[in-house]
């Protein structure tokens, strides 16, 4: 608490915006490096990339043995008070592609 912020046992953002995230920073996590930097279950994980598969909002490719994790920074918000916005949007704020 030194920065003043109390930890508390909630967050501003849900897991699975957590996931994306961490999927936009880095596209090639493994589930269970994503679910140690998330700070959840890599089981939650599976079902959280489950989620976000079937919303459109990810989608997967096989690159080897490994997965490569697409955001679609296009996608419409679910919720109807953040419908007007787009993936992108949040995650431009949220994830910030660093510069080259």
């Amino acid at each position: 608490m030194s920065d003043g912020v109390d930890e508390g046992n909630w967050t501003f953002l849900t897991n699975h915006t957590h996931v994306l995230i961490c999927l936009t920073r880095d596209p090639q996590l493994r589930l269970r490096d994503l679910a140690d930097e998330v700070g959840i279950t890599e089981r939650a994980v599976q079902g959280i990339v489950k989620d976000l598969e079937a919303a459109g909002c990810i989608t997967r490719h096989r690159e080897g043995r490994r997965n490569r994790y697409d955001v679609v920074f296009d996608r419409p918000m679910r919720h109807r008070v953040e419908r007007h916005h787009k993936v992108g949007d949040l995650l431009a704020a949220l994830a910030p592609t660093p510069a080259p």
